[in-house]
């Protein structure tokens, strides 16, 4: 690729700088017009001028939301942030188009440092624009997770001005009011909604409503506890502290724990996926720059390894990068999005003829195989429902067969390419040839390639025919017979490879191999997600007894209720605790003996014992005695197990984040020079031994 391809990518991008200024001039002369009159009026008494960020950014939104392709991420977006800024029209249009802006800012450049580095590889090029795609939702993603995590520092904040309230009231509902009149915050419109919860007339239906919606399982506690100390009242302990204080400290240490978790985590992969995706960007300098150096590994990089090497390391960075997302995923709004969302997958379904065609590859209802798939997807605590599923699958299938025969094809044509175009001349084993060598190649090989085109497809030809013909051509009219049979041996050789470049059988099964590697790939990497969340099965567990400990000493309470409080927190054990709440009217122990059956996790069938012994023997607060008396040793025991679950998670992270870095500079880079310059070597003294004899 010439340096054209550089000058018009670079033409496109300052024309596009250029309707980006038209269509922001544009914009503010339409300032007065319906759109913009109704975003500015959103927030009422805001005071801005018409150069203000905050108008920008509402002009944009309105220019994402009509635009094809940024429509699609400022949806995503808005349907995460209005989670958190509950009823603030004005604040998710800016934030949802601030946070767009920002990650496109990012990836512009991104997306001129790719077409810079692989301007000479086209199919590169490509592949790694599509992959820029990928890395587009991750940005996004981040950023919306600090946006989360402020959240959660924020209700720290509102707990401890609400402790100060309540002592002043006496009332929780007057105290969560007292404090979300503050604007500035975005905690405060959910202290707000919490007090609208609590004085509606049906506060326990509205409650359950806002769990649906709530950002994190903080809240949904805080709220919870809010309304069964409204509705049953406050207690004292037995050192007369007020009870429904005590559980906000108690939460109040639980979002401290879970904040730390977040920052180490934040902190250890913090860079990984950016390792992990780096070395794409420098797959042709790597190659450019051995070539320069040591010219006889051309024969590698611009033929069929070095191909295969490239894919395989773009194969192993897609991967890892996937992987390293599913490993870091801490964010507690995801969990809302995908509820919502109408995938291509349910789009895809619903045509009559693909639906057919899936349904023959979902097991039927009631078989082993499909219930295995289903509590897969459950123990993966995926969304998506087993469809989606098949239809991922078999799209892959079909997907993975067509690109590999493509590939296939690929290698064949840069095989044929290589011989056409490679300068036929003895390399030396370091450094390249001087332009007058090079011009003489270049000669020798379009008299080579004039040969090659007269006999191409000729499978029985013989070196003597080719040696004929080039003696009554007339590029060898002054050329020696030893001259005639050393070209004729060059072209015959070249002309077996040129003859032998075609897509073979076992290509086709070596792609129909790679296409059910691909079918399986959906169910591995649900597997993968139930690795990685059998990690958190004590952090869960913990959480339960978090939740216990709070709802054990108020009055009313019983082991249904704490089910139903276990059952609306849970994520790893949800199902089973879901189906013992269902069968608990018709009969609490063996209901209770059956969440016992279902889970094989210690520390939950201990929870589960003492729930059975609460049912029939001796009070809740004395079956779970142990919770409050060893309130610390759980604590301090909570800390270590995240310390751990970190450890873990940070040590594969790194051996997956770290691999195409490695892959690179030791399978791209040294394992082809070292492989290579030793062949050179050995033919090199070969050919001096001859030439001694």
């Amino acid at each position: 690729m010439s340096n054209q391809v550089i000058l018009y990518a670079m033409g496109v991008v300052v024309l596009l700088f250029i309707a980006v200024v038209i269509a922001y001039i544009a914009l503010r002369k339409r300032m007065n017009q319906e759109d913009i009159k109704q975003a500015r009026e959103l927030r009422a008494g805001a005071q801005t001028n018409t150069l203000s960020l905050e108008v920008i950014y509402q002009k944009l939104y309105m220019f994402y939301i009509k635009t094809p392709v940024l429509k699609r991420y400022i949806v995503k977006l808005r349907r995460r942030i209005e989670i958190i800024n509950i009823e603030d029209e004005y604040l998710t249009r800016k934030q949802s188009s601030k946070i767009l802006t920002n990650a496109l800012l990012i990836i512009v450049p991104l997306t001129l440092g790719i077409i810079l580095f692989t301007k000479n590889n086209i199919l590169l090029l490509a592949i790694l624009l599509i992959f820029e795609i990928f890395m587009v939702e991750t940005v996004i993603n981040g950023m919306v997770d600090k946006m989360d995590n402020k959240l959660l520092r924020q209700q720290i904040d509102l707990f401890s001005e609400i402790r100060h309230a309540y002592h002043d009231t006496n009332m929780v509902e007057e105290a969560i009011y007292e404090v979300s009149q503050n604007d500035e915050v975005e905690v405060s419109r959910q202290a707000e909604k919490i007090y609208e919860i609590l004085i509606s007339d049906d506060p326990e239906t509205e409650l359950e409503k806002y769990y649906d919606i709530v950002p994190n399982a903080y809240l949904k506690e805080f709220a919870g506890i809010s309304y069964l100390t409204r509705e049953f009242g406050d207690r004292k302990d037995a050192h007369g502290a007020s009870l429904y204080l005590k559980n906000l400290n108690n939460i109040t240490q639980e979002m401290q724990i879970e904040i730390l978790k977040r920052d180490k985590i934040d902190y250890v992969f913090q860079s990984l996926s950016l390792i992990a995706a780096v070395p794409m960007l420098f797959i042709e300098p790597v190659k450019q720059w051995a070539i320069s150096q040591f010219s006889f590994t051309s024969q590698f990089y611009d033929g069929k390894g070095g191909f295969i090497v490239q894919m395989l390391l773009l194969l192993i960075t897609f991967v890892s990068y996937i992987m390293i997302r599913k490993i870091k995923d801490n964010s507690s709004t995801n969990a809302h999005i995908k509820n919502t969302e109408n995938p291509w997958q349910a789009k895809l379904y619903k045509n009559r003829i693909a639906k057919s065609v899936v349904d023959l590859f979902i097991p039927k209802r009631g078989t082993k195989e499909n219930r295995k798939i289903i509590r897969l997807l459950k123990d993966a605590a995926s969304k998506q429902k087993i469809e989606w599923l098949y239809v991922n699958r078999i799209v892959l299938t079909i997907v993975t067969c067509i690109i590999s025969i493509f590939m296939f094809n690929q290698l064949h044509k840069i095989a044929v390419n290589y011989i056409y175009e490679e300068p036929d001349s003895d390399y030396d084993i370091i450094g390249q040839m001087s332009s007058s060598n090079e011009k003489k190649a270049m000669e020798r090989t379009k008299r080579h390639n004039y040969f090659i085109d007269r006999f191409k497809g000729q499978t029985n030809v013989t070196k003597e025919q080719i040696a004929v013909a080039m003696q009554y051509s007339s590029y060898y009219q002054d050329s020696t017979d030893e001259e005639i049979e050393t070209d004729a041996e060059k072209v015959y050789t070249k002309l077996q490879i040129v003859n032998s470049e075609y897509l073979k059988w076992f290509e086709i099964l070596l792609a129909i191999i790679f296409s059910l590697v691909a079918y399986m790939c959906p169910i591995w990497m649900l597997m993968f997600q139930v690795k990685m969340r059998q990690l958190d099965m004590e952090d869960e567990v913990m959480q339960f007894q978090t939740i216990i400990l709070m709802l054990m000493k108020i009055e009313r309470i019983n082991v249904e209720i704490i089910l139903e409080w276990l059952e609306r927190y849970a994520n790893i054990f949800k199902e089973p605790i879901t189906k013992c709440v269902n069968n608990y009217e018709s009969g609490a122990w063996e209901a209770l003996e059956d969440l016992k059956n279902d889970v094989s996790y210690g520390q939950f069938i201990r929870i589960v014992e003492s729930l059975q012994a609460a049912v029939e023997k001796i009070p809740i607060k004395e079956a779970f005695d142990e919770l409050d008396t060893e309130r610390a040793y759980y604590q301090e025991k909570r800390k270590e197990s995240n310390e751990r679950l970190i450890s873990r998670k940070g040590m594969i992270g790194k051996v997956i984040g770290f691999a195409p870095m490695v892959c690179l500079f030791v399978g791209y880079l040294i394992v082809p020079l070292v492989a290579i310059g030793l062949t050179s070597m050995t033919t090199s003294f070969n050919t001096m031994q001859k030439m001694i004899k």
